[in-house]
């Protein structure tokens, strides 16, 4: 074959190889595809009919075809486990410019620089503890030094049933803590927390520093926590650790109420006013908080909710910003559901009477007709919890229920 003649062939192989690589192009079909055996005359009429979501013109075939997005309604759906892994959380330096921040305490300061920080890692956790039909969780907020109040509640109050009677599920316990505030503190005391959780198996922790403004850390932690794992439990009661309950009573209170309901009982404070005093632990600077008065709250010595609510409560403080103090902070996100929170007698937070010198606080008939009553020591707690339930004679029974 001449030279020439070879030429025009191979340029010939080169175009009808060129016109089949853009035809594949065009259909979008691999190589593979475009060398198969035609398709069945009945698959070639589904595909030649309008796809679903699909802009079809016949007349455009060289523009791209678009797709018609449907609108679907966004479902928010809980973590299926603590999803917070990493501590990466930054101070906010703009305030540092600011001068009424220059003016501020250290601690006010500090809190303000890391306010945004809402979530840190889990170092404990136990989602066991709401496995099967659970009743009334109770939760107590404790710090990693005070193991005796721990242990005196795990012998009282904190006992945990299998029943709460009449056919109601169970009752557990948990106690809520974050790391020692002091570094020099925290290795040790670590160990020490990992064996007594290994022991009772009882204990979420996260990681943060235990603090009086953290104290509102530890509340959204637990809500959150309590969205994750604990989603179908009836009743919550939250309370100190130091603290004296009587879980009969409390069972009681419960036997006529529904998970349902916006129920969230206590000692209730109204028209409560911040304090402005810089010698009083509770003081909060005019920057921080300008209204006269607070919304309705309970006393964070202790505390009853519906389950049900809780799960509200959570995605409500989520919109707000923290708060430094943790029972003002709750009742502010009440406040953002509308709930107002219902007064009972039975809840003492400041003790059965104010004059902590007075008997009352010591009387064991006062403490046996009470849901709640604070504030005792470890000894304390467990020699009224005696007294109540051994042979006490009273002359008449207070009707708080």
């Amino acid at each position: 074959m001449s030279l020439w003649k070879r030429t025009v062939y191979k340029s010939v192989c080169l175009s009808l190889a060129l016109l089949v690589a853009i035809t594949v192009f065009q259909r979008s079909l691999t190589p593979s595809q475009f060398l198969q055996e035609p398709p069945p005359a009945s698959l070639r009429q589904q595909k030649a009919q309008k796809p679903s979501g699909l802009l079809v013109n016949p007349d455009s075939f060289w523009k791209s075809a678009k797709e018609v997005v449907t609108p679907t309604p966004v479902v928010s759906q809980r973590p299926q486990a603590w999803d917070v892994n990493t501590t990466n959380c930054s101070a906010n330096v703009n305030l540092t410019h600011q001068p009424w921040f220059q003016g501020l305490e250290p601690h006010f300061q500090q809190f303000l620089l890391y306010r945004h920080c809402r979530y840190f890692p889990m170092l404990l956790n136990h989602p066991e503890k709401c496995s099967g039909d659970v009743y009334l969780l109770v939760v107590v907020k404790s710090i990693i030094v005070q193991h005796d109040r721990r242990e005196a509640i795990r012998q009282t109050w904190g006992r945990e049933q299998e029943s709460a009677g009449r056919g109601r599920g169970a009752v557990r316990t948990l106690f809520l803590l974050g790391k020692a505030s002091k570094p020099e503190e925290q290795s040790h005391y670590q160990q020490l927390l990992a064996y007594e959780d290994r022991i009772y198996g009882d204990i979420l922790q996260w990681d943060f520093l235990d603090s009086f403004f953290n104290l509102t850390l530890k509340e959204i932690h637990f809500l959150k926590w309590l969205d994750i794992y604990c989603p179908d439990v009836r009743f919550v009661f939250k309370g100190d650790d130091d603290v004296f309950v009587n879980p009969t009573n409390l069972l009681e209170f419960l036997a006529d109420r529904r998970p349902q309901e916006d129920l969230f009982v206590g000692d209730v404070l109204h028209h409560a006013r911040p304090i402005r005093r810089k010698d009083s632990k509770y003081y909060i600077p005019g920057i921080l908080y300008n209204q006269n008065s607070y919304p309705p709250y309970a006393g964070g010595g202790g505390f009853l909710m519906a389950g049900g609510l809780a799960q509200r409560l959570h995605h409500s403080c989520d919109t707000l910003e923290l708060y430094p103090i943790d029972d003002v902070f709750l009742g502010m996100c009440l406040e953002v559901l509308g709930v107002r929170p219902m007064a009972h007698e039975g809840f003492k937070t400041f003790g059965i009477s104010r004059n902590r010198n007075s008997r009352m606080n010591k009387e064991p008939c006062f403490f046996r007709s009470m849901l709640v009553v604070h504030k005792l020591l470890p000894t304390e707690l467990l020699a009224m919890w005696e007294l109540v339930h051994g042979n006490l004679t009273c002359s008449r029974k207070l009707q708080v229920l």
